[in-house]
Parts: structure tokens; sequence; C-alpha cells
């Protein structure tokens, strides 16, 4: 009976703990929008305006009271390139990987591949984590003289119903597809 107790009471403490969690993610996604907002995101594809998203995200982040930055590597070092974008510290030593990704309406429902993780020598997923994915949503506007995307809207999902497809793959590079004992016929062009 009280290892009853003991685990209800852990599970209303989690429960507690998600929640003022979300609610600081959440305080950040409206702040990072909101500055992101003011300043225009400057590039030419919405799903390009992610990267540059990240840093108003990191300050929001830490502006609510989180430890956020790029995460760390196997071998210590800050990687920005792939999944995730950003490692957040919580209270209570809760950590999270954090994606961060843009849309417009237009692309929201497209099937294009927009997330993937590969395996890597050097992972930046080095410890037991909540995964997420803060989007924004984004219209585009007239700013300086120049076409500028701004948020009008943000969500927050959890990756762990994300169903994902294994793309098996054979690649080569030019100086492994062009060998000499592998051609067969060769010839000049007529100028």
């Amino acid at each position: 009976m009280l290892l009853a107790n003991f685990w209800n009471l852990w599970k209303a403490l989690t429960i507690k703990r998600n929640k003022v969690l979300l609610e600081k993610l959440s305080k950040a996604a409206t702040i990072a929008g909101q500055n992101a907002y003011k300043e225009g995101i400057f590039t030419k594809r919405p799903n390009e305006a992610g990267n540059h998203i990240e840093p108003f995200v990191i300050e929001a982040l830490r502006k609510v009271g989180l430890k956020a930055d790029r995460p760390i590597s196997r071998s210590g070092k800050k990687k920005t390139a792939g999944y995730p974008d950003i490692e957040i510290l919580g209270d209570n030593g809760i950590v999270v990987y954090l994606d961060c990704k843009t849309y417009s309406k237009l692309t929201k429902n497209q099937s294009f591949r927009t997330f993937f993780l590969s395996p890597s020598k050097d992972p930046k997923i080095t410890k037991d984590a909540y995964h997420l994915l803060m989007s924004f949503e984004l219209d585009m506007e007239t700013r300086k003289g120049k076409k500028a995307f701004i948020p009008v809207s943000w969500q927050i999902y959890t990756l762990e119903k994300l169903l994902v497809q294994v793309k098996h793959e054979f690649n080569a590079s030019n100086r492994e597809l062009y060998i000499k004992d592998a051609l067969l016929a060769k010839g000049k062009i007529k100028r």
C-alpha cells in the first residue's frame, strides 16, 4: 500500500511539473513569436526561417527561466545542424530536446520531408529527455522594402507520437561512381 501511495504521489508531482514546464514553453513561444514578428525574418522560403527563429526561441526560453542552448554532442561540441535544435534543462532536472520548425498555411499539409534524424558517430542526443517540436506559422509582409516572414501563431507538439519512415538508401560519391573498372563505353560529342 505504501508503494502504491508513493507511486500516485510521484505521478501527481510529475503531472504538475510537466504542466509548469509546458506553461513556460508556451510563454517562451509567445515571446519568441512576438520578437520575431517585430524584427521580421528575411529568408527565401518559410521552412528556412526555422533556422532564423531558433535564436529568438533560445532567448525567450532563457527569459522565462529555463536553461537553453545548442545541444552538446557526445564529444563535447555544440552542434547546430540536425535534430534537435535546442536542449533545455528545466526545473528538477527535466531535459527537453526541442526542434524548431516554420511553415506557411500552404505548406503545413504537404508531404515533403521536413523532419529527419540521421545516425551519427557524434550524436546530439545524449540524455533521457522529452522530445518536443515548437512550430510557427508564418505570413509574409514587406518590411524595409524586402519580403519578410512573420510569425502569426505557434504550436508545441510532442514527438513521442510521431510516426517516421525509415529510408534505406545506397549512395556514392562521383569518385566512387566513375571508376575505371566499371566503364563500359565512352565517346566524344562533335561540336
